[in-house]
Parts: C-alpha cells; sequence; structure tokens
C-alpha cells in the first residue's frame, strides 16, 4: 500500500516532471539504465501511477527525444538560409553533448512529437523559402543532419580524449612504418610535433555542405 508521501507525489505528477526525471538518469547513467521502475523510485511513486501519464516506455523514449529537440535552435523561415542551418547544426550537436544518448535513437526511431514536426518544418521552410524545391530542401536537410549526427557520434565514442591525443601518436608512431604508411606516419609526426592538435572541426565538414548547397540545384535522382 503506497504511503501518503508516495499518494500526495503521485497526486502531483506530471507529464513533464516523469520526462525530467527520465532525462536525468539517461543522461548521468546511460539510457540502458533506464526503466519503469527505476524511474518511478527517482520519483518517490509507484510504477502504475507513471502509466497514467505514458503508455508505455517507448511512448516514454519518444516524449524524451521529442524534448531533446526542443533545445535544437528553430530556424527563421525567412531568414539567411546558410546563416540559419549552421546555427542550427551547431544547436544540435551542443544538444547531443548534453544527451549523449540520443543521437543513435533519434536516428534509429520515428518521433512525431510537436517539437520535432515544428523543427523539420522550420527547416524545410527556410529551404524552401530560399528557393529550394521540396525534393532538395529534403535533401539538404538530411545531408546538414548526416554530418551533424556522424560527427557527434564520432566524438562521443572516440577512445582517446582529445587532451590525449598527442600522447597516444607518440605512442603508435613505432607500429606506423614510414616505408608502408609514409602519409600516415608524417601526419602521425605532425601531430607529435605540435603542428596540429588532431581535433577535427565540425565547422569544417559543415562548410563544405553548405557551400556546396545551391537553391537552383535539381537533386540527382538515379
Amino acid at each position: 500500500m503506497p504511503s501518503s508521501t508516495q499518494s500526495d507525489k503521485r497526486r502531483t505528477l506530471t507529464t513533464s516532471k516523469i520526462i525530467e526525471a527520465a532525462l536525468s538518469i539517461a543522461n548521468t547513467q546511460g539510457i540502458e539504465a533506464l526503466s519503469m521502475r527505476k524511474l518511478a523510485a527517482a520519483l518517490n511513486v509507484t510504477a502504475m501511477s507513471i502509466y497514467n501519464h505514458v503508455a508505455n516506455k517507448e511512448d516514454l523514449l519518444s516524449l524524451m527525444l521529442d524534448n531533446v529537440v526542443s533545445d535544437f535552435e528553430l530556424p527563421d523561415e525567412d531568414g539567411p538560409w546558410k546563416e540559419m542551418l549552421r546555427r542550427r547544426a551547431h544547436s544540435m550537436r551542443q544538444t547531443f553533448l548534453r544527451h549523449p544518448w540520443a543521437p543513435t535513437l533519434l536516428i534509429s526511431t520515428i518521433t512525431n512529437g510537436a517539437h520535432t514536426m515544428r523543427d523539420a518544418n522550420a527547416t524545410l521552410g527556410c529551404l524552401i523559402n530560399a528557393g529550394f524545391s521540396y525534393a532538395a530542401a529534403d535533401w539538404a536537410r538530411n545531408a546538414i543532419d548526416s554530418h551533424t549526427f556522424g560527427y557527434t557520434m564520432q566524438e562521443l565514442n572516440f577512445p582517446v580524449e582529445p587532451t590525449e591525443y598527442r600522447a597516444a601518436a607518440d605512442h603508435y608512431l613505432p607500429e606506423i612504418s614510414k616505408n608502408d604508411y609514409p602519409y600516415l606516419h608524417g601526419a602521425t609526426k605532425a601531430l607529435i610535433n605540435g603542428d596540429y592538435d588532431g581535433v577535427t572541426q565540425f565547422d569544417f565538414g559543415l562548410g563544405l555542405i553548405l557551400s556546396g548547397l545551391a537553391p537552383d540545384q535539381a537533386p540527382d535522382q538515379r
């Protein structure tokens, strides 16, 4: 039988509070650690009371992802498209760094939350109003998103921290034969010598994509 404290918590429980607690667990312990039982314990309510607000765990994950997307900077549909999409991409990356579990789920889950649909609508609208066709706008959005997802997922999962790149390069240099792999050897030496820090630049790839896009492009659908 629930305690009076649990009963009070249950009466004040809201979907927003559930999402906030679920995000906290996922961000600090990983998405694998999230369960309805652990979520109920964090909220000091019974697990059944959560189901008054979310249908199941799949519904909860969809709500969490929509909340994550709400942090993306929404493009001004009539703003300068390159600047709008650059700012959106940077806000996506920063959002994913705060929620490291989210990128993998977002690319493998269909969500139709209000924030997710608003983001897609505004991004497409910005491109379409700049003169892109519907097809080209969709392809452009996907190209930018693919770079952002891929870069951030690599950044989050890379086995060496940026501050350790130089030491790692020095450690592995003896295994990189100058005769067999001259360019890889040279790049590793450049990193060791401090010619560059080895950190890839998000804006480098993003800039290449944006500079390669134009409103009058017709998608090659071969």
